[in-house]
């Protein structure tokens, strides 16, 4: 088990420190009850129980030092923050973090501090990145965060992702750069990707029916891509710079990547009928808007409806 210690950190706060084949995990005094450690060496998995946001607040796992066959595993529902200050972590067996909380996980790189994830080329299928999160993943923070993916995609997020501030540089994928569902939003900082084996950034639907495009992107599921404000790099990579099975919007920013190679499945491109989807099926477009029957479908993602059944279709 890696070395536990208890008191010696600020409220709502976990330490884990890594060094070599070992890992130092320190749990502020108020939150211990609600940690379950279960880590083995630098393999640190943290199970957080369940009630403490609504009793104590949102917790920050802090992370540092270097080891080149360690982990961050985290379990847990509630919202949570992984700040990088000074972490080089390499697992050659799986992520190298790997969140399992479907809540908002806030991955901040500190400022001033310089970052490295790195994973293994071969691991179980259920995990699909060198950082792979369960929830919305909402990268921030003045500092500078690497990722090396040798087995999938180096980001990974079964929801959103959002960036803000922080310098992120994926160096490596097999598959995506970045690959997540329901919208991906670049608010600010710089995001460089080199060497993808696919999609420089990919982005899904995580639902069979797509919402409207919402405030603040509020409980949104479009497929979309925007981009606000930063600096975005996409070099050497084998599928698209960018597809989206919704649209992708910019509105400010600088895009430095071939605008050939974008993807929206959304706008279109070569047609098909309806009929030939087969069956009378009520079809939608991704505002919701139900289209005419008969009528010829350009390229896109469609939601059909047959009876009670309803599915998503790509029309390529």
């Amino acid at each position: 088990m890696a070395a536990l210690a208890v008191n010696a950190v600020d409220d709502n706060t976990v330490e884990i420190f890594y060094n070599g084949s070992s890992a130092t995990v320190t749990v502020a005094s108020n939150i211990s009850s609600y940690i379950t450690n279960q880590s083995n060496g630098s393999h640190v998995k943290l199970i957080q129980g369940s009630g403490v946001n609504d009793r104590v607040g949102e917790i920050t796992y802090n992370l540092s030092g270097i080891s080149t066959d360690g982990e961050f595993c985290l379990e847990g529902s509630y919202k949570t923050t992984i700040e990088l200050a000074g972490l080089a972590l390499t697992n050659p067996n799986g992520p190298a973090l790997n969140i399992q909380d479907g809540k908002r996980v806030a991955i901040s790189a500190k400022k001033g501090t310089t970052n490295t994830l790195t994973d293994g080329s071969n691991y179980t299928d259920d995990l699909n990145g060198c950082l792979h999160c369960k929830g919305h993943t909402e990268f921030q923070g003045k500092g500078t965060l690497t990722i090396v993916g040798n087995y999938k995609h180096a980001i990974y997020s079964k929801e959103y992702v959002e960036i803000k501030n922080l310098t992120l540089n994926i160096t490596a994928a097999q598959k995506d750069g970045i690959h997540c569902k329901e919208y991906f939003l670049i608010k600010s900082g710089t995001v460089n990707i080199n060497g993808v084996g696919d999609d420089g950034i990919q982005v899904e639907l995580k639902g069979d029916t797509p919402t409207a495009v919402t405030a603040d992107h509020d409980d949104e599921d479009t497929g979309n891509f925007y981009m606000e404000d930063g600096e975005l790099t996409i070099n050497s990579f084998g599928g698209n710079a960018i597809k989206a099975d919704g649209s992708v919007t910019i509105s400010g920013g600088t895009q430095n990547y071939d605008k050939n190679a974008v993807v929206e499945y959304a706008l279109g491109i070569s047609d098909i009928l309806v009929d030939d989807l087969g069956g009378p099926n009520a079809v939608y477009d991704l505002n919701g808007r139900q289209l005419p029957e008969g009528k010829s479908l350009n390229r896109g993602v469609y939601i059909i409806k047959k009876g009670e059944q309803t599915k998503k279709a790509i029309v390529r």
